[in-house]
């Protein structure tokens, strides 16, 4: 997937917002307020091979997390995030896009499981399931 269909996918998730609080190179996704993933381009020195790519951050379970970046090498600790519960998906091509689609379903819901009772309904309700 490229940075153009992740941004189009995030935002059909229901109630998704994206802002760009931390300036103009950082696309910040949340539902209801809550962040559940960014869009930026990569910049860390020492993935300089990776650093042209699109990094996309994405909350996760601990256990998966780690199994995720264990699969794939597109797949690392979280860039500026809590390590533990973020991962971030370097997007160069090496993931199918029906796994990356499926971790943005994922962290979406970990974002909405954390929410008050009303507010999970009333983004759940507009889910296809």
């Amino acid at each position: 997937m490229d940075s153009q269909s992740v941004h189009q996918y995030l935002m059909t998730k229901p109630h998704a917002t994206v802002g760009q609080p931390f300036g103009p190179e950082v696309d910040v996704y949340k539902v209801k307020d809550k962040m559940f993933a960014t869009l930026s381009r990569g910049k860390i020195a020492k993935h300089t091979d990776k650093a042209t790519h699109w990094w996309l951050n994405l909350k996760c379970d601990p256990d998966e997390a780690q199994a995720l970046r264990d699969i794939f090498d597109a797949v690392i600790p979280g860039y500026h995030m809590n390590k533990r519960l973020w991962n971030t998906v370097i997007l160069d091509g090496s993931i199918p896009p029906g796994e990356i689609e499926r971790m943005i379903d994922n962290s979406f819901l970990l974002v909405v499981k954390k929410m008050k009772k009303a507010d999970q309904r009333s983004v759940l309700l507009h889910l296809d399931t």
